[in-house]
């Protein structure tokens, strides 16, 4: 498993969830909300691997968002007949989630400890969040496991340790060092396949799969880091596009996503 640092930020204070409640803040100052973001959730891959599991479960089915950022997803499956629950530590983006559409449920909460009832919940799926407390996967997945049903689901993506990371350690990262002034914090943590499965099984859950998802993310990524080519410029997401189909997943995928179970039967 790969441990993440990047640079400190004197603003986000010194506590985890404050900065994470920081960096979502901004990404809602930045974003106005989920607003033109629902209507593609369709389109991505975190969709077309939760949906063929999640459209099997009885409408009503009740499902959790753990750390759902701008509520894109709570408005989808919420109107898709799947109410969802989004549940954030940034509490500017809870407060105007709950303005505009009260009518859905969102709350303010540590992923690590609810505050839900156990068994509350037939589905929970969390993107990217999992990976971003130092202290490790434990209380996160043990409360995941508590607020499942018996035989619900759990959906976790994370960031993949690919094999370009692998070798970048091995043959450049002995030789790369940081500026005696660069201060530097914990960001998250990157498990490679079998590293998430054991995680899961450690806690009870069934894996059924981890898949790699994000072969364009990486690729943008790896031109950004080799070659200082932003990750988001036309540029890059062109050469992303023209060398995904022909780059292993294994070598540059971004991301994986877990699917589990909790043992028993809803």
């Amino acid at each position: 498993m790969r441990r993440d640092d990047r640079a400190y930020d004197e603003t986000e204070g010194h506590d985890e969830i404050a900065a994470i409640e920081t960096q979502w803040t901004r990404i809602w100052e930045k974003a106005g909300g989920p607003q033109g973001r629902a209507e593609h959730i369709p389109r991505k891959a975190e969709f077309k691997i939760l949906w063929p599991y999640l459209s099997k479960l009885p409408k009503g089915s009740r499902v959790l968002d753990g750390g759902c950022g701008v509520g894109d997803w709570v408005l989808w499956l919420t109107r898709a007949g799947y109410p969802t629950v989004g549940l954030d530590v940034s509490r500017l983006t809870i407060g105007k989630l709950q303005q505009m559409f009260p009518d859905m449920e969102f709350a303010v909460g540590d992923i690590r400890a609810t505050g839900f009832a156990d068994e509350s919940f037939s589905a929970y799926f969390s993107w990217g969040t999992f990976e971003h407390f130092e202290e490790g996967f434990d209380r996160v997945v043990g409360e995941a496991y508590r607020v499942l049903k018996p035989g619900g689901l759990l959906f976790a993506s994370m960031p993949f340790f690919n094999l370009r990371h692998a070798l970048h350690d091995i043959l450049l990262q002995p030789w790369k060092l940081q500026p005696e002034t660069a201060r530097m914090r914990f960001y998250q943590w990157r498990p490679t396949r079998g590293e998430l499965a054991t995680i899961l099984s450690r806690h009870g859950f069934a894996v059924e799969d981890v898949k790699i998802i994000g072969k364009r993310q990486g690729i943008q990524r790896w031109l950004q880091q080799t070659f200082g080519i932003s990750a988001t410029s036309f540029f890059a997401r062109g050469v992303a596009v023209l060398l995904a189909p022909f780059v292993p997943k294994a070598l540059i995928g971004h991301m994986i996503l877990a699917v589990a179970r909790k043992p028993g039967t809803l």
